[in-house]
């Protein structure tokens, strides 16, 4: 199954996978670093040949698409599942998860020099007050602010809903299907079938 995927190793995409850090990430934990599977952005070929058709607006707008999270090995989605077991957060079951498939990305918009652009949440509605509470296992009141994460969310600036807005409109011009309660989530269409794109191991 490794054949079909791909690393995305080009200057318009920064690569900094939360699982790979502890740096925005609601976990706290390393999961991918611990694996040994690192800061690495690998998707299905089928999605890549999507996401490449964003280099020349990212070009022409002195954009780059920061990348926080990709394929997930099933091992890592287990570990994190440890973590965070609570419902809501990660799929029961790595099967069921397109970011096990390679066909799902996380992401946001940033300057020509990495500079995150605003939106109403952080990707992954990280906070870490509300991170360290989950991790205690305690998770409504996120849940409760998680609702600032939903595209039909209103009450944020007008440069974080434009934001927004323009992410939703460049991701779905090329393809893609947003989440309605994860502005920075996008997937391939049908990359949730067992018969075209099944997890990979």
């Amino acid at each position: 199954m490794t054949e079909k995927l791909v690393e995305i190793n080009n200057h318009n995409f920064i690569i900094e996978l939360m699982y790979a850090d502890t740096k925005q990430n609601m976990t706290g934990k390393p999961v991918y670093k611990e694996i040994g599977f690192g800061n690495k952005a690998l998707v299905h070929k089928d999605l890549w040949n999507k996401l490449e058709q964003l280099i020349p607006w990212l070009e022409e707008h002195k954009r780059k698409l920061k990348i926080f999270d990709a394929y997930r090995p099933p091992l890592a989605h287990e570990k994190l599942r440890e973590v965070i077991p609570q419902p809501g957060f990660f799929a029961i079951n790595p099967a069921t998860s397109p970011h096990c498939r390679a066909t799902a990305v996380d992401v946001c918009l940033t300057d020509e020099n990495g500079n995150e652009l605003t939106y109403p949440t952080l990707v992954d509605a990280y906070d870490p007050d509300y991170a360290t509470e989950v991790q205690q296992g305690k998770s409504e009141a996120f849940f409760e602010y998680l609702k600032k994460a939903r595209h039909d969310y209103e009450d944020a600036s007008k440069e974080a809903l434009h934001n927004r807005r323009e992410l939703k409109s460049l991701m779905e011009s090329i393809g893609l299907k947003a989440l309605p309660h994860e502005w920075w989530h996008y997937e391939l269409p049908n990359g949730r079938e067992d018969d075209k794109y099944p997890m990979i191991k």
